[in-house]
């Protein structure tokens, strides 16, 4: 089985110009048109968490959200969010917590795809390499806590400027670390934020960031893509 996976953090829809535009990232999600998607700051930090993406506008894709939101007119938790094709079935939605001292955390979902049932985690960890390393070891505790051996992905806005220094180095054998390269700042990036990490359920075919005229304005992130296979044992 073969799947894309794409981590894009949204900045809440607020793009270089400083126009909130919505529609503009779907765009940007139907340029890329992956399987399954992480998005980061997909919701507002204030009031009641509202979604930044319409849910009347989501529902016009052919994606759906992975419901984790605990609250009405929020799509994620703590801005994370997941989006799926709808041939997908969501088993489970979850909310994860993560350590830190300001809010973060995780959404997590368990589906079902031909036959395979999957685990997928977006996540947009601290500022702090220490709580990015705490972050990330709460991960990988959670998943290796969990009954189930699931194939599993974790993507998102890592905040971690080495490839496979300082807090990535919590990744250790049994995950693949998917940089697909620099989507920070979006008009010329730098830095290699945003990354993918599979278990070693997976093996990537490819990899690459989505840096398109559209892209580079709509966020103040590129989004960075990974094509995946799953290994039949």
């Amino acid at each position: 089985m073969r799947l894309t996976f794409a981590s894009y953090n949204i900045h809440k829809a607020v793009g270089l110009d400083r126009k909130r535009d919505p529609e503009r990232i779907l765009s940007v999600l139907h340029e890329i048109d992956a399987d399954i998607i992480a998005l980061q700051e997909a919701d507002r930090r204030i009031g009641q968490r509202a979604s930044v993406l319409p849910r009347a506008e989501i529902d016009d894709t052919h994606w759906r959200v992975v419901e984790v939101a605990k609250r009405p007119r929020s799509i994620g938790w703590h801005g994370n969010a997941l989006l799926v094709r709808r041939d997908m079935d969501v088993l489970e939605g979850e909310a994860l917590d993560l350590p830190t001292l300001e809010p973060r955390g995780a959404a997590c979902g368990e589906l079902m795809v031909e036959g395979h049932r999957l685990r997928v985690i977006g996540t947009h960890l601290d500022l702090s390499g220490l709580r990015r390393r705490d972050q990330i070891r709460s991960l990988l505790e959670f998943c290796n806590g969990c009954e189930r051996d699931l194939p599993t992905v974790i993507m998102g806005d890592f905040n971690q400027w080495g490839r496979r220094t300082g807090a990535m180095r919590e990744f250790a054998e049994g995950w693949h670390v998917v940089t697909p390269g620099r989507s920070y700042p979006s008009r010329q990036p730098v830095a290699t934020l945003d990354r993918i990490v599979a278990s070693s359920h997976w093996d990537c075919v490819e990899a690459q960031v989505h840096h398109t005229g559209l892209s580079a304005v709509a966020s103040d992130h590129l989004p960075v893509i990974a094509t995946l296979d799953l290994i039949k044992k």
